[in-house]
């Protein structure tokens, strides 16, 4: 696991290594995060599809939790890279690939401060993560992440978003909170303490912040009013 040289920065600077809301670097934590975001082998490999990530391509996951996509990617032997503020995840990531006997690099970083070593990324992704950064944050780290990219590589973005308009958002997320009363991931109070404290946006917004980011949009898709992907072009 490789350590991301620290620059000192200004007192200002947003604490990415303390992240917000729900807590998610503890052991208990990690243990039960694949269940919580619904990991599995097969949906990593049919994403994996869809960008194309096949031998020899280089592949950047920010925010990559316990590995599991980066795993599934080097595989594949993709040069796969995992990215990720909490030590915990990151050891847990590492003897995931260990077991499954693929090897992928690890890296102990944030979305801010990651310095990608090597070639150019094919494909950066990030998954149910950006929203730990507040709207001005996700433009420098959307900034940072294009600039892993070789021109024309794919950026890909999944994560809870809102595509509801703005004057139903009572509603809209209170619904949201409810539904996950009978659900068998995070509970009710996680998706409130995520509401309350943590940093998930318009849909719009990401729109604008991808494309000053230098991102030509390819497509999105919104299967619920609060989640949803883009799949981008480096410009």
């Amino acid at each position: 696991m490789s350590e991301t040289q620290r620059v000192q920065k200004p007192a200002w600077y947003f604490r990415e290594y303390a992240p917000v809301g729900v807590e998610l670097g503890t052991p208990q934590a990690v243990a039960s995060y694949d269940r919580n975001q619904g990991t599995s082998a097969e949906r990593d490999n049919e994403l994996l599809d869809r960008l194309a990530v096949r031998r020899g391509s280089v592949l950047v996951d920010l925010a990559c939790g316990t590995g599991s996509f980066v795993v599934e990617a080097a595989r594949r032997r993709a040069d796969a890279h995992g990215v990720d503020v909490s030590p915990e995840m990151l050891r847990y990531a590492t003897k995931r690939a260990e077991s499954e006997g693929v090897s992928a690099h690890w890296h102990h970083a944030g979305f801010l401060d990651h310095q990608h070593p090597g070639p150019a990324a094919d494909v950066v992704t990030t998954r149910s993560a950006l929203h730990q950064l507040p709207d001005m944050w996700k433009q420098h780290a959307l900034r940072n992440a294009a600039g892993m990219l070789k021109p024309g590589g794919t950026f890909y973005l999944w994560d809870a978003m809102f595509s509801f308009d703005p004057a139903a958002a009572d509603q809209e997320l209170q619904l949201w909170v409810d539904a996950a009363a009978g659900g068998h991931t995070f509970t009710p109070e996680e998706f409130e303490t995520h509401i309350r404290e943590e940093f998930s946006t318009y849909t719009w917004i990401l729109e604008g912040l991808l494309d000053r980011a230098g991102f030509e949009l390819v497509s999105s898709s919104c299967p619920m009013p609060t989640q949803g992907e883009f799949v981008c072009r480096k410009r």
